[in-house]
């Protein structure tokens, strides 16, 4: 299994000073942890993209693109690009390029977000929500087949053969599909026998089973190999000395940050003893010292009948910078060997 990481790019306070990192100085740190995370070990870090005042990702492609420039090895990814909102041909250029400069390291997990800001941003209307995804994904696809595209959709202006560059270095761009847990988003994904990537941020893993059965089924049905159906995870996740610190370390930014969402959408403050059982064997974060993230890896694992790609969502939004490097070199030089060691599951 592959672990890797994913970050939002939030603002970031210090939890002593109250002092919030100016924006260059909080890209700044997390160049340096994509740097960090590709010397230690971890397979890929992705980028969100968000239209919102707590988040600088807005241009995905443009932190890659730097990261790509002080790394080596380390897979880089959007995580996810709001393709509904966006155009496909630029999509692709960008990714492209980005698999240029990365020689070869480049990756795509597209979706219809789960904030809406780029709808009316970009002048498109949410009830085109899933016609939206479903026609520029079909057109992406069609892009990263042929370099001259004949095209019609109802969202778009057509493509009548103009050719659409650079091409990637890869053969073919990888491309997942974010998926939250829409069975119908499942069935798509396996019958166009792309990799999923589901985002799992609460709740029972096990609770997935059937929707990830249901990708598998699609794409057997539709013809696409079993090794073509690869499934990720995406899970809140950090990594600490012991459990007691790392549970400690991230509630405070964790609970401002779903604070200030809840406000927003209406759910109740969070609470820490909710947080401590959600850290839990059974629970759905992966959050504890090198031992207990390994161990529940495994099960993630055997819950979901074969994992392929799981990555941490480890945004945290009062989190020391120290800290986070550490959690990051601890997933890379500690949790990835035992993970891999492990005797494959169910």
């Amino acid at each position: 299994m592959e672990l890797g990481i994913d970050s939002f790019a939030a603002v970031v306070s210090d939890p002593v000073t109250g002092v919030t990192l100016s924006p260059a100085d909080r890209l700044a740190n997390l160049l340096e942890e994509i740097e960090t995370a590709d010397r230690s070990g971890v397979h890929s870090f992705g980028v969100g993209e968000h239209h919102r005042p707590e988040y600088l990702d807005s241009a995905p492609g443009m932190i890659l693109a730097a990261a790509a420039a002080r790394t080596s090895r380390i897979r880089l990814n959007s995580a996810v690009t709001v393709l509904s909102a966006d155009d496909p041909v630029r999509v692709f250029q960008q990714y492209a390029t980005l698999d240029l400069l990365s020689r070869g390291r480049a990756e795509l997990v597209v979706g219809r977000g789960s904030f809406i800001e780029a709808y009316p941003l970009f002048g498109l209307n949410t009830q085109d929500y899933d016609s939206l995804f479903s026609e520029k994904l079909e057109l992406l696809l069609r892009l990263r087949e042929d370099t001259h595209v004949h095209w019609s959709g109802r969202h778009r202006a057509p493509l009548r053969g103009q050719g659409v560059y650079p091409r990637p270095q890869q053969a073919q761009l990888p491309v997942w599909v974010g998926v939250g847990g829409t069975p119908e988003s499942f069935v798509r994904a396996g019958t166009l026998g792309l990799p999923l990537m589901v985002a799992i941020i609460g709740g029972d893993f096990r609770a997935f089973r059937p929707l990830v059965d249901l990708y598998r089924e699609a794409g057997a049905r539709a013809g696409h190999a079993p090794e073509t159906l690869r499934v990720g995870v995406h899970a809140f996740g950090f990594v600490g000395d012991s459990d007691a610190g790392a549970r400690d370390d991230f509630w405070p930014g964790y609970a401002r940050m779903l604070d200030t969402l809840g406000r927003e959408r209406g759910w109740a403050p969070p609470r820490r003893a909710q947080f401590d059982t959600a850290c839990g064997p059974f629970g759905p974060y992966l959050i504890g010292n090198p031992d207990t993230v390994a161990r529940k890896v495994t099960y993630v694992n055997d819950a979901l009948g074969g994992v392929d790609r799981l990555t941490f969502q480890m945004t945290n939004v009062l989190m020391p910078h120290a800290r986070m490097l550490r959690s990051v070199e601890l997933l890379g030089r500690e949790v990835t060997p035992q993970v891999q060691a492990a005797p494959s599951g169910s």
